[in-house]
């Protein structure tokens, strides 16, 4: 009798993969608990206050991760899988210690298959792939754990008592994002791959002033792309989803890169005054107004600049998000896909994508992805920037105090000096 699985996948995942002579198996996890241990967090608390990387973080993540998702395939593949989809990598806390899990669903061949894959498409996402010529390989990631930093924290603050961007909170963003990005390609490179489709962008507080940018996505290989392996700065990288991969195939195009930008703007002490007058009247605040329409078109031109730089011909899929993270001081987040026509044509297998690919279910593990994608719902910035204030201010309040001691000790002499003359 054959074992009987336990899938998370949907109906319409079920079909979809049917079509592709793929089968659902067992829901498969993988897990890690690791210690940064005394030297590697001392060292972490030093990086803390110094702003930068803080490498013994990065590096701890970067393992628990890869840990968690091996044992997760492993267990795939002593299940007779052939792959694993719908790979999700999270973490959290476990008695004090940080825990990583890993979990998916693994997939069955009709036929078999000599080479086992991990994807973090669902069964629909894995389908529209599939049909526009993108074979998964490894389920791929980068990261960076940053500090703020005492210096530029307190930077920040006094940036913020004036009018426009804070490049300290700006460039922060756009340094971390090259860096997990390049991460990603390298690792898709290492895989033999030369694109990552399914790019999932999230940043998440993992400690006082600390914040990881990670980067997860499906290396995978298009013919089209390269006949063999590729450098890593030449691997695509796409955040689109399946359906829209399937149909930018379909009109002669081909994903480039993914862009980014960040920008940070204060509304400045004296703005911040005269906006607090006007909204005891009805009406628009234009101070306000002003500055996040200038934030705003910042973001953008940095996107267009970035996508000029690399040679792309369209920016699409792009999504704006603000968000207020401290009193006066506003973020603006811009995120798409470059893109470019396709040379040689890279058409889709079928000639229109089944409706089973179209129909989003709420059971999907697609319905999730659009929301995730800049969904920093833990305000991780401004976890980031308090624990940097908080240490900033402790710094400065050690400072008053350390100068009020001289001064005290210096009053106290200079009388005694006198009386001695």
């Amino acid at each position: 009798m054959a074992r009987l699985h336990i899938s998370g996948m949907s109906g319409n995942e079920i079909f979809c993969l049917a079509q592709k002579g793929l089968t659902p198996g067992e829901i498969v996890v993988g897990n890690s608990v690791v210690s940064i241990g005394l030297a590697g967090g001392l060292g972490a608390m030093g990086r803390t206050f110094a702003g930068g990387e803080i490498t013994q973080i990065t590096s701890l993540i970067s393992e628990g991760r890869h840990a968690a998702i091996q044992r997760m395939e492993a267990e795939a593949q002593r299940d007779g899988a052939v792959g694993v989809t719908g790979v999700e990598s999270r973490l959290g806390r476990l008695a004090g210690f940080t825990e990583f899990l890993a979990q998916g669903t693994g997939v069955h061949a009709e036929q078999g298959s000599d080479r086992f894959f991990s994807t973090a498409a669902s069964g629909i996402g894995l389908y529209c792939q599939l049909d526009a010529g993108y074979h998964p390989v490894r389920f791929a990631m980068g990261n960076i754990a940053y500090a703020l930093g005492l210096g530029r924290g307190m930077m920040g603050q006094f940036r913020t008592l004036a009018r426009g961007e804070v490049k300290e909170y700006s460039s922060m963003y756009n340094e971390i994002r090259h860096t997990a990005l390049s991460r990603l390609r390298a690792e898709a490179a290492h895989y033999g791959a030369n694109s990552v489709v399914d790019t999932r962008i999230r940043m998440l507080p993992y400690g006082p002033g600390t914040v990881e940018l990670l980067m997860t996505g499906t290396a995978s290989f298009h013919s089209a792309i390269s006949q063999g392996p590729v450098q890593p700065d030449e691997v695509v990288t796409s955040e689109l989803s399946g359906e829209e991969l399937w149909n930018l195939a379909k009109i002669g195009y081909v994903p480039h890169q993914i862009v980014m930008a960040t920008s940070v703007y204060s509304l400045g002490v004296a703005a911040g005054i005269g906006a607090l007058f006007r909204s005891v009247q009805r009406g628009e605040l234009p101070e306000v107004t002003r500055l996040i329409y200038e934030a705003r078109e910042n973001c953008l031109e940095l996107v267009r600049q970035e996508a000029q730089r690399i040679g792309a011909e369209r920016v699409m899929s792009t999504r704006l998000q603000i968000r207020e993270i401290g009193q006066g001081l506003v973020e603006i987040v811009a995120i798409g896909t470059a893109v470019r026509p396709a040379v040689p044509a890279m058409a889709p297998q079928s000639e229109q994508l089944i409706p089973q690919a179209l129909i989003l279910d709420d059971r999907s593990t697609d319905a999730a992805d659009s929301i995730r994608t800049l969904g920093f719902a833990t305000a991780p910035m401004s976890v980031a920037r308090r624990g940097a204030v908080s240490a900033g201010n402790q710094a400065v309040g050690c400072f008053i105090a350390l100068l009020v001691l001289i001064l005290t000790c210096c009053s106290g002499l200079i009388p005694l000096l006198l009386s001695q003359k």
